[in-house]
């Protein structure tokens, strides 16, 4: 039985992921600050996980036998602008969230991966793109998504020598508390998507950056 690692999984794409590797026959492990309902009716392994809590993330492998599969899926929007102090505060622990924590993590969690040769996957966005971005906004979470890719590709060169592919995933425009209820994808479609991306993705693949659908996703 396969093993796979996603936090933020208490809602939106993370539940759906757990929902659908659950069904799949995976041995899900869910991390996230508080659990829900909804997870905790999936009968999953819960693990409470904050990511602002950076030692934490750092020990979180000692909780772990195996692993196959780590998705780096918690993230938040952060404030729409910075203009004050506190704004900028606000700034700086979206990237702890969205950025340093998931690499973090995936290190923790990298010999346990490699012993499986299996792979690690961030949940971007293509807000996160800078030769997408014509329109501007939501600077912490452009800033920190960026920062996310440049740091899985990194990531990606180290792993690949240790025989673990790693890539960034853009999901789409989903109907999650993020995406709101105007977007048109659901998260059934979503993740169902990335999960054939994921299966597919070798090696000589690992560091690119991909669309739930799989096309590729300009830098």
């Amino acid at each position: 039985m396969p093993h796979v690692l996603i936090t933020g999984a208490n809602r939106g794409l993370g539940l759906e992921f757990a929902r659908q590797y659950t069904e799949a026959g995976w041995d899900v492990v869910a991390t996230a600050r508080q659990s829900s309902l909804e997870l905790e009716a999936l009968e999953v392994r819960v693990e409470t996980l904050d990511m602002q809590d950076l030692d934490a993330v750092e020990r979180f492998g000692d909780r772990l036998d195996r692993l196959d599969l780590l998705i780096a899926n918690a993230g938040t929007y952060g404030p729409r602008e910075v203009t004050t102090a506190d704004e900028a505060r606000e700034w700086a622990e979206t990237f702890v969230t969205n950025t340093i924590a998931p690499f973090l993590l995936a290190q923790s969690v990298l010999p346990l991966v490699e012993a499986s040769s299996g792979k690690l996957i961030a949940i971007s966005t293509k807000m996160g793109s800078i030769e997408d971005n014509t329109s501007g906004g939501f600077i912490a979470y452009r800033s920190s998504k960026a920062a996310l890719n440049a740091a899985w590709r990194n990531l990606a060169i180290e792993a690949r020598n240790r025989g673990v592919a790693a890539a960034v995933l853009h999901p789409g425009w989903v109907q999650t508390r993020m995406g709101g209820a105007s977007a048109p994808l659901e998260p059934e479609e979503s993740v169902a998507g990335m999960r054939k991306v994921i299966e597919g993705i070798s090696l000589e693949q690992s560091g690119d950056f991909f669309s739930y659908d799989g096309t590729t996703v300009p830098w």
